[in-house]
C-alpha cells in the first residue's frame, strides 16, 4: 500500500494555508540565529545538503536566511574545493552527537578554527538551491533581487571550486564520475546499495562509544562507517589513490545526477552573471555526466541505473531509489528514461517512492534508508518528472507528498506502508520542501532548450 492517507483528505488547496505556516514554524524552530539545523532533536548542527535543500524552502519565507545558510556553509569550504558534510556549532557540547569534533580531529585550514567540520561531502545540491532562491527574489522586492545577485556572486566561484573537487580528485574509476568514499556521502547512509561494497571494510567494535548513537546500524555495521572515517583520518584527509588507500569507494547514481543538475543550475547562474562562455562549458559539462552515468552504471539486464563498486568494478544487484534519481538530467536517453517511469509505475517503488524497492529482499518499512520515504529525494523525483514533460504524474506526486505531511507532520521520513512519521517530529528539509510543493512551480527552466 503506498501512502496517501486517506482519500477523502482535502485537496492541496484547501490545506494550503495550515500546512504552510505549520513549515514555516518548523523552519524558525530550527533557525539557530547563525544557520538552521535539520532537526533540534537529533541533528544539532549544520548538514551540507539539508543547508540547500531548507534554502529552497525559505527561499519563499525568508531568503536573507537562506542565503546566510549557504554563505555560513561555503564558509568552511575546504582550499581544495570539497564542502564539509557537517559544520559543527562550537556551541553544541561534544557529547550531543557522535561523531562529533574530537573524532574527526579536523586541523585547523584557511585560517579557521580547528575541529570546525568534517572531510567527508554530501550531494551537491547547493547550485541548485542557490538558482532557486535567485529565481524567487523578485516576488520580495528590489532590495532582494539585488542581494541575490550580490550572493551569486560570491557563492558563483565556490560553486565551481565545489564541482571541480568532486570531478576531478574524486574521479577514482576514471570514467568521468565522482565516487564517495563513505556511505554517509551519498546523503543515504544505509541504503541497500552499499552493502556489497561495504563488506570489505573490517568491522573494529573498539570504536563504538558507550551507549551507542546509531539506532539505524548495527553494531557491525556501524563500526564499519566509523572505521572508514578513521583510516580517512589517518591518511590525511588525502584523495590521492583512492582506490589504494580506500575500502570503500562508490560511484553513486544518484550523486553523479545531482552533480550533472548542478553544472545545468551553474550555467544558469553564469547566465545571470555575464559569463556566457562559462554557461556553455557547464552545459556540455552536464552531456559528459549524463554519458557517463549511462556508461557506467545503467544495467541493460535490469533496465536500472545501479551504484558501482570502483575496487571491483561490480554493480550492486539493489535497486535503490538513487538509481531514479537519474530522471532529473534532460539529455538522458529516451529508453532510460521510459525504464525509470516505468519502475515508478511499478509495484517496486510507486509514489512516492521508497528508499528501496518495496519487492526487495532488503526491505525494511522502518529502516531509514531501506524502505522509508523521504520527502527530499521524492522532491527530486517529481523535478525530473516535470524535465520529462510528466506533469500529470508531477502533480499525482506532489498531492500524496502534500497530503502525507499534513496528515502525520513534518517527519524526518514516513513508513512506506501506513505513511506514519519516523525519525524527528520537525525536520527542516521536509517543511521547507513543503514550501515549494504547495507553491506549485512550473517546470524547471533548465529543462526547457537544453539539449546541443
Amino acid at each position: 500500500m503506498h501512502p496517501d492517507p486517506s482519500p477523502t483528505a482535502p485537496v492541496v488547496r484547501e490545506m494550503s494555508a495550515e500546512l504552510w505556516r505549520s513549515a514555516v514554524r518548523v523552519l524558525d524552530t530550527n533557525w539557530t540565529g547563525g544557520h538552521t539545523v535539520p532537526s533540534r532533536t537529533l541533528n544539532p548542527h549544520q548538514w551540507s545538503w539539508d543547508t540547500a535543500f531548507t534554502a529552497i524552502g525559505l527561499a519563499y519565507v525568508n531568503p536573507a536566511r537562506a542565503w546566510r545558510d549557504l554563505r555560513t556553509l561555503f564558509q568552511t569550504q575546504w582550499p581544495d574545493g570539497r564542502v564539509p558534510h557537517i559544520v559543527f556549532d562550537p556551541d553544541v557540547p561534544e557529547d550531543a552527537y557522535f561523531p562529533g569534533p574530537a573524532f574527526w580531529n579536523m586541523p585547523a585550514y584557511a585560517g579557521r578554527p580547528a575541529q570546525g567540520s568534517t572531510a567527508l561531502v554530501q550531494p551537491p545540491v547547493h547550485a541548485l538551491a542557490a538558482w532557486e532562491v535567485y529565481r524567487h527574489a523578485a516576488a520580495h522586492g528590489a532590495d532582494a533581487v539585488q542581494q541575490a545577485r550580490t550572493e551569486l556572486g560570491w557563492l558563483y566561484p565556490r560553486l565551481v571550486a565545489q564541482q571541480e573537487y568532486l570531478g576531478d580528485r574524486r574521479d577514482a574509476g576514471g570514467g568521468g564520475l565522482a565516487s564517495i568514499v563513505h556511505p554517509w556521502e551519498s546523503g543515504m547512509g544505509n541504503s541497500p546499495a552499499w552493502d556489497d561494497a561495504l563488506s570489505a571494510a573490517p568491522a573494529d567494535l573498539t570504536l563504538l562509544p558507550a551507549g551507542r548513537r546509531d539506532p539505524n546500524l548495527s553494531d557491525e555495521e556501524y563500526a564499519r562507517y566509523l572505521g572508514l572515517v578513521r583510516d580517512y583520518r589517518d591518511g590525511g584527509w588525502s584523495d590521492t589513490d583512492l582506490i589504494g588507500r580506500h575500502l570503500f569507494v562508490v560511484e553513486c547514481p544518484g550523486f553523479n545526477a545531482i552533480l550533472a543538475t548542478a553544472e545545468l543550475a551553474l550555467a544558469q547562474i553564469a547566465g545571470v552573471l555575464g559569463r556566457s562562455g562559462e554557461a556553455s562549458r557547464h552545459r556540455k559539462r552536464a552531456q559528459v555526466i549524463t554519458a557517463a552515468i549511462t556508461d557506467r552504471l545503467w544495467d541493460p539486464d535490469t533496465g536500472f541505473f545501479h551504484a558501482r563498486d570502483v575496487r571491483t568494478g561490480r554493480l550492486s544487484p539493489a535497486r535503490s531509489v538513487s538509481g531514479l534519481l537519474p530522471l532529473m538530467l534532460p539529455d538522458l536517453a529516451a529508453p532510460q528514461v521510459a525504464a525509470l517511469l516505468e519502475e515508478l509505475s511499478s509495484p517496486r517503488f510507486g509514489l512516492p517512492a521508497p528508499s528501496y524497492e518495496r519487492t526487495g529482499p532488503a526491505f525494511d518499512t522502518r529502516g531509514y534508508w531501506r524502505g522509508p520515504v523521504w520527502i527530499n529525494v521524492n522532491w527530486l523525483l517529481r523535478r525530473g518528472l516535470l524535465v520529462h514533460g510528466r506533469r500529470r504524474e508531477a502533480e499525482e506526486l506532489s498531492r500524496r507528498l502534500v497530503r502525507l505531511v499534513h496528515h502525520h507532520g513534518h517527519y524526518e521520513n514516513f513508513q512506506p506502508e501506513d505513511g506514519s512519521g519516523l525519525g524527528s517530529p520537525a525536520f527542516s528539509w521536509t517543511a521547507a520542501l513543503c514550501l515549494d510543493l504547495l507553491a506549485d512551480r512550473s517546470a524547471p527552466a533548465y529543462a526547457r532548450g537544453s539539449r546541443g
